[in-house]
């Protein structure tokens, strides 16, 4: 049975409500309101969202390609709010696994151990999600992209779409055989089922950073783990998955396929939505990031934590890369699973992302980027920095 929508909305909107109000959008005195998505991630035992599971964010922004290099696997690349929800979600779960693998041993509600028969070099896992847990995912607004491009032609004055042609992805920044052209933002607002660029102001730094329909698409192949029915549903773009395509992946045996997201609805209302906002009011987008799981809450600015420099070591997010890659190091060495000490023990970010144990993974990403999200560009610049370093 599927979760009720507005059981999993009320969820992520009560433990907003209880955040501090330094985490939330600031009241101005100039006639301009803030505004600011909301995603959250909720786990469920049957019908009924377990209130204590939730993780959320909040956030709109990315970082400018010319500044990955800088980054250091420190600064997040991309904190719109359904992207932070699911880095904060692959958060908790880490959390969870390592208090379940050190003394006290603390009892998960939603992880288990997995037993010495159930690992085997196909299936090395030590963790699994308990059977009876399922997982749903709440926006306040239509992710940007393919899934709120109906919403922006709404908008227009004239919803004519464009005739000019869409820009292409130049030499440098696209695979050698790749000639589509890849959509910036909200421009060419008419054509659907193309990778599109985050949206940002005509005169902001260029991103490679992909929309958040995109990504969401993506996961529908590859997990959640490391919305509109046109955007994500089999009749639409994914339809260019074949059934070859799945019958491959499934031979990986690490559960991989197709799994179109059910999109429902939901008549609650986040407070800080743009809807909200009267219209004798200015909307102002806010720069704050809320992030919140039952283990850790922070405040982000420009993708690093609030009153840190952005490219100092300091004001790294436990959302950034480099924490992620930290936390998985150590797990791996409390429960001793000698493959997985191998595949994240590696000089760089980098040689972790193409260790042989997630061939499968990678292989699934690579064919749904040439076979069907077609243009996806790789927003590089991050991948050589090390644990033992932090600049």
């Amino acid at each position: 049975m599927v979760a009720d929508a507005d059981a999993i909305a009320g969820c992520v909107l009560s433990a907003f409500d209880c955040l501090p109000d330094k985490r939330k959008p600031r009241p101005r005195n100039d006639g301009t309101r803030e505004w600011v998505p909301l995603s959250g991630i909720v786990l469920a035992k049957g019908t009924f969202p377990d209130r204590t599971s939730p993780t959320l964010s909040t956030g709109m922004k990315c970082l400018p390609s010319s500044k990955l290099p800088l980054a250091r696997g420190n600064v997040l690349h991309d904190w719109h709010a359904e992207v932070l929800a699911i880095r904060a979600f692959n958060r908790f779960l880490l959390d969870e696994c390592r208090l379940l693998s050190l003394p006290p041993y603390k009892p998960s509600l939603f992880i288990r151990r997995r037993s010495e028969s159930e690992i085997a070099e196909a299936q090395n896992q030590p963790f699994a999600l308990k059977d009876e847990v399922s997982i749903h995912m709440y926006c306040s607004e239509a992710p940007c992209g393919d899934a709120s491009m109906e919403l922006v032609m709404d908008a227009q004055e004239d919803s004519t779409p464009w005739t000019s042609p869409p820009p292409t992805v130049s030499p440098e920044q696209a695979d050698a055989d790749s000639t589509l052209a890849v959509l910036r933002g909200r421009s060419h607002f008419g054509l659907l089922g193309a990778v599109r660029l985050k949206p940002s102001r005509p005169d902001a730094p260029p991103t490679l950073s992909k929309s958040c329909s995109d990504k969401l698409a993506l996961t529908q192949c590859t997990s959640l783990l490391f919305a509109c029915t046109r955007a994500f549903g089999r009749s639409g773009r994914m339809g260019d998955i074949i059934p070859e395509m799945e019958v491959e992946w499934k031979k990986l045996g690490a559960g991989y396929g197709f799994y179109p997201f059910a999109i429902q609805t939901t008549d609650k209302e986040f407070q800080h939505s743009r809807r909200r906002v009267l219209a004798t009011e200015k909307p102002a987008p806010s720069n704050l990031s809320a992030v919140y799981t039952p283990h850790v809450q922070e405040t982000l600015i420009g993708g690093v934590l609030q009153g840190r420099k952005q490219f100092d070591a300091r004001g790294a997010s436990s959302l950034c890369r480099r924490s992620i890659w930290k936390a998985v190091w150590e797990i791996a060495g409390i429960v001793g699973v000698p493959l997985l000490v191998e595949a994240v023990r590696k000089s760089n970010y980098e040689a972790v992302k193409t260790v042989d144990l997630l061939e499968g993974r990678n292989m699934v990403k690579s064919e749904v980027k040439k076979d069907v999200l077609k243009g996806w560009v790789k927003n590089t610049g991050d991948e050589g920095f090390g644990l033992d370093s932090q600049k």
